[in-house]
């Protein structure tokens, strides 16, 4: 099976990423070792993550197709909460970027009006997706075994998630011909759902379930509210 060139284009950055985040990880232990033990110390931390985005609570004939990407990276504050300082709250601020490649097609009329239909099997088209832009705020629970010495350790951070979209664009290119358009207002602005991270020393496994649907109420398909929520699986790296 050929895999699509720009899925391959899609695949290198990844790489290109995951390589770029291990290599400043390696540098900011090693100054990490070298400084005086500090029993005050805190786990304030930058964080880069990889998301497969998953449309979940969808219509029986919405489908997704190829790789639904998410990139997120921003920073969380640590306030300790206990002497032996395992546990903590986390407050921060972060960006989100995410991509749905589908088969809803979203267009507008000569009058402004927003129609919104699913791609019928006959439909030939490269390209249908949309994409949103998020500023987002991550409250968390932390708990980890890590100490003023020890960088290596487990940890589970469980947690509420806020993020404002203040961009979104949907493209399509098909037999229909080339459609985009640019922050129109068929998505909440306001989204939000839990979070939760699970793993050891740099590698950990993250999960964001979306508690509020992508579009507002007046998005109808068929004559029915369009309820998608989602769900985000990936990997999350933390750098101290």
């Amino acid at each position: 099976m050929r895999i699509p060139f720009f899925h391959l284009i899609d695949m290198n950055r990844y790489f290109v990423l995951l390589c770029f985040i291990l290599f400043i990880n390696t540098i900011f232990a090693q100054e990490i070792v070298n400084k005086t033990l500090d029993s005050l110390y805190r786990e304030d931390q930058f964080y880069f993550g990889v998301t497969y985005n998953i449309l979940s609570n969808s219509p029986d004939d919405l489908s997704q197709a190829g790789f639904s990407s998410g990139f997120h990276l921003g920073f969380i504050r640590d306030m300790p909460i206990n002497k032996k300082r395992t546990m903590a709250l986390g407050i921060g601020l972060g960006y989100s970027t995410n991509s749905y490649n589908n088969n809803l097609l979203i267009n507008n009329d000569d009058f402004g009006a927003f129609s919104y239909t699913i791609l019928e099997d006959g439909n030939t088209y490269s390209k249908n997706k949309f994409s949103t832009h998020l500023v987002e705020i991550p409250l968390e629970f932390r708990w980890r075994t890590s100490t003023a010495s020890d960088y290596n350790f487990w940890r589970i951070y469980t947690g509420f998630k806020f993020g404002y979209l203040f961009s979104n664009t949907t493209k399509y290119e098909g037999d229909l011909g080339n459609i985009k358009l640019n922050n129109i207002d068929s998505f909440n602005n306001l989204q939000y759902g839990l979070s939760l991270s699970v793993g050891y020393n740099t590698w950990n496994i993250y999960v964001y379930y979306a508690l509020n649907p992508v579009f507002t109420d007046d998005v109808l398909l068929n004559g029915n509210n369009l309820d998608i929520n989602t769900l985000k699986v990936g990997l999350i790296f933390y750098i101290l």
